[in-house]
């Protein structure tokens, strides 16, 4: 009771305090720049707050909060829009709703499925701020319960949506997992520093060699952003490319922006459930965004009675992961507020801007609960007043941007895969940053039109560090238990936590293999070759193959580091050759030879080697004489050649992107990736 009587007077206070205009303006203007980021793919929350670190020095501490709230708080509502309309994750925390609210733009139901979406993302982000309202000062016990046993199996729990995600063949679902986590293991191991899938020779190479570039870009390993962007959005942007159309196959938006808010009231049950999915999940560092709407859209694939729709245009499919990734925000801010531990990179950095506020008093953690608790609760009112805010920009925006499904895709496509390029260059700033993303989408089609699970495969990439550190993390300590005495060891590593968790995990993974088929998580594909499947599956296996053996090569003072890739491989191997003994045993009709090329050859009017010598190009040309003059060439290029408009449409459609490029750039004080005539001459910026 002392509790609340505490909590009530700094309620009434933060009230106050954000209610005054030039708070609120702020606040509206972090909403603002929110949604201007979170429109453009990969960009969200940690570019945005980047972009305002260097303002918050001496800041006045709430219009500081307000302008950072403001932006943090719709990055997840707005980055609705590239996931609903373009079919690219707008963000890691808006991957799931690629799944259903794509297909429902390619028939004409952009506006039935973006309603939906922000009606969602509005309940989501009030129950976020409920929750962080009453639980603020009472949720410190609960977090501190979790010890490391405990979070390995939240990650286990993740993974264990692959189940339901795996497809219609659980075996391809279950080995694309193991591949992303394959992936995930790239470079340095978490343990000891042991260098996975990199040859030990290149540490010594000569600086500025080859070998040495691979071994500085890759030691670190690749980036979620990276992964994300090439995995789901270079795949959709050539498939559309090769149709030649506009994403949606109708003139009009179809559905109406009032049936997609009743279809959110109907499910008003499964979007509080999957909101409490996105607050406790937020509340754990580390997992959040990445993981979240793949947890909340594999419940609301198990707990649907008609499941036949899901992958092809279930709007429950958007409400689902909408809710929670809003609501995570919420419960982001719980470790971030009680203990000063980022739930995410995003949290990370405010962390660091809040301490720039003011005369720099103001610390995130126990003693910002202690001294300044009106600011603290001024936060959850901002962030309920963010989503409100936020939530009705969105909808009065969504017309005019929802027409862009309407626009033949041939015209998007060259600025969509400049602002990916730059977002996935903001990584590490390096030319690399783009042969990953060429590299990682090729797998990307190449998954695509085998029906090999893409989800899956990101699941697995995005929990491959959590599993491996808190792996590492649970023995160590564990072993130490046990060698105290063996009930000690067993009361660490089966809490009642772990045991709640461990049946959970089983229950889901039994029944979202028995509910696989059911789920198409790439559509329909048809089938009807052998050939070309097999020898897909024959390039996996021998990815995996190499990926044993070099993890098998760690030496055993370093054992930590191999444990979880000979493990993954293993798994990944067996899962390979059953895949071979099922394939010699089938007719081709079976679904485990879908070739989605087979299904699309009437509507492709375009190759795809012929699509991707286009990017290829820019690749290229990049590296000889940097990404801007590179940039304005493709851009030049494709409008006239591709698109088929004058010489004068693509000098100006070149001019814009250009000018945009280098505006957003300038903004956030960005440089792009040189080339050989960079390292030649000393040019001014942008041609750096």
């Amino acid at each position: 009771m002392d509790v609340f009587l505490t909590a009530m007077p700094a309620l009434g206070d933060a009230f106050a305090m954000i209610l005054q205009p030039h708070v609120l303006g702020y606040l509206v203007l972090g909403v603002v720049m929110g949604l201007c980021i979170g429109v453009f793919p990969g960009l969200g929350g940690i570019a945005g707050l980047s972009l305002l670190l260097p303002f918050m020095f001496g800041m006045e501490p709430v219009t500081g909060l307000a302008l950072m709230i403001g932006m943090v708080a719709v990055v997840p509502t707005s980055d609705t829009f590239a996931s609903v309309l373009m079919g690219i994750p707008g963000s890691s925390a808006s991957q799931a709703t690629v799944l259903d609210g794509f297909p429902m733009a390619k028939k004409g139901e952009a506006a039935r499925a973006l309603s939906a979406a922000f009606a969602s993302s509005l309940f989501g982000g009030l129950f976020g701020a409920a929750f962080l309202t009453f639980f603020i000062l009472a949720a410190r016990p609960i977090v501190l319960l979790f010890q490391t046993p405990e979070l390995l199996m939240i990650t286990i729990f993740g993974l264990s949506m692959v189940g339901i995600l795996a497809g219609r063949v659980a075996i391809k679902g279950v080995v694309a997992a193991c591949i992303g986590l394959l992936v995930g293991t790239i470079g340095e191991g978490r343990s000891q520093g042991e260098l996975r899938m990199i040859p030990r020779e290149w540490i010594y190479a000569d600086s500025g060699s080859f070998a040495f570039e691979m071994y500085q870009y890759l030691g670190d390993g690749l980036k979620l952003v990276i992964v994300g962007l090439g995995i789901f959005a270079i795949p959709e942007i050539v498939a559309l490319l090769r149709q030649d159309k506009a994403i949606s196959d109708r003139a009009q938006l179809g559905g109406g922006w009032l049936t997609g808010v009743k279809d959110w009231w109907a499910n008003l049950w499964l979007s509080m459930r999957c909101s409490l999915i996105g607050v406790i999940v937020g509340v754990i560092p580390g997992l959040g965004g990445s993981v979240v709407d793949w947890i909340a859209y594999g419940h609301t694939v198990q707990t649907a009675k008609d499941k036949s729709q899901f992958g092809s245009g279930d709007v429950r499919g958007v409400i689902g992961p909408e809710s929670s990734n809003n609501a995570k925000e919420g419960g982001g801010l719980v470790p971030t507020l009680l203990f000063g531990i980022p739930g995410s990179g995003s949290m990370a950095i405010f962390i660091s801007a809040v301490a720039l506020l003011g005369t720099g008093s103001i610390e995130v953690g126990p003693s910002m609960l202690k001294n300044n608790l009106d600011f603290t609760y001024a936060i959850v009112w901002l962030l309920a007043l963010a989503n409100v805010v936020g939530t009705l920009i969105c909808i009065a925006a969504s017309g005019g941007i929802a027409r862009l499904t309407n626009i033949r895709f041939a015209l998007l496509a060259p600025f969509l895969f400049m602002i990916i390029a730059f977002a996935a260059f903001q990584s590490r700033q390096e030319i690399w940053d783009l042969v990953a993303l060429f590299a990682i989408g090729m797998l990307g089609i190449m998954m695509r039109r085998f029906d090999w699970s893409r989800p899956a495969f990101l699941i697995g990439f995005v929990l491959s560090g959590p599993v491996e550190r808190y792996t590492n993390q649970a023995y160590q300590i564990g072993s130490s238990r046990f060698r105290r005495g063996f009930e000690e060891g067993l009361e660490y590593v089966f809490s009642p936590i772990v045991i709640i968790l461990i049946i959970i995990t089983l229950l889901s993974v039994v029944i979202g293999l028995r509910q696989a088929k059911n789920i198409q998580a790439e559509g329909e594909v048809a089938a009807g070759s052998k050939r070309a499947p097999l020898i897909f599956l024959m390039a996996v296996m021998g990815y995996v193959a190499v990926a044993y053996g070099n993890a098998s090569l760690v030496p055993d003072f370093a054992k930590t580091d191999r444990v979880i890739p000979i493990f993954v491989a293993t798994i990944a191997l067996i899962g390979c050759a059953l895949l071979i003994v099922q394939m010699i045993r089938a007719k081709e009709t079976d679904a485990i030879f879908g070739d989605r090329e087979l299904q699309d050859v009437e509507i492709n009017t375009h190759g795809l080697w012929a699509t991707l010598a286009w990017f290829a190009g820019l690749l290229v040309a990049t590296a000889v004489v940097g990404f801007i003059l590179a940039l304005a060439g493709f851009l030049l290029l494709f409008i006239r050649f591709r698109a088929g408009k004058s010489w004068g449409f693509a000098a100006a459609y070149a001019a814009f992107g250009i000018a945009f490029i280098c505006a957003m750039a300038w903004t956030l004080n960005r440089d792009f990736p040189p080339g050989i005539l960079q390292s030649s001459f000393d040019l001014p910026w942008p041609l750096t």
